[in-house]
């Protein structure tokens, strides 16, 4: 991909030290190519605005019927602490930086809730088991 005819245009620029990090509206012009990842706008961001990669968060990427300008929200941290602190955790999977909780499905809790409601004192405490026959 051709990246030296990328350019970035940053809007809505906000400082927020509550949360301590700078949030904006990234356009992307992209005339003649598909996109760009979002790990090449994270690090073009990053280098942008003097901060590591892994500080940068790039979400809600829209591009515009025809191609050429691609839309989205950007959110640099101060540090990688205060991302991990106040990122959503399916974000931090995203770009790498946390671990996705494999649990079961949601039909499967809802039928494990249920058959526990069947069972009476030290049963609940040894799982779902199958229930007896009449």
């Amino acid at each position: 991909m051709a990246t030296e005819s990328v350019t970035l245009r940053t809007r809505k620029f906000i400082r927020n030290p509550l949360l301590s990090r700078k949030q904006m509206v990234v356009d992307v012009l992209h005339p003649g190519s598909a996109g760009i990842s979002k790990e090449d706008l994270r690090s073009k961001l990053s280098t942008l605005y003097k901060a590591t990669a892994e500080q940068v968060s790039v979400f809600g990427l829209r591009t515009q019927y025809g191609g050429g300008k691609t839309t989205g929200f950007a959110l640099i941290y101060d540090s990688p602490e205060a991302m991990k602190k106040f990122e959503p955790k399916y974000r931090l999977v995203r770009v790498g930086l946390a671990t996705k909780v494999e649990k079961a499905s949601r039909q499967q809790r809802k039928q494990r809730k249920n058959r526990q409601k069947t069972l009476r004192g030290t049963a609940k405490t040894k799982g779902a088991k199958a229930k007896k026959e009449k």
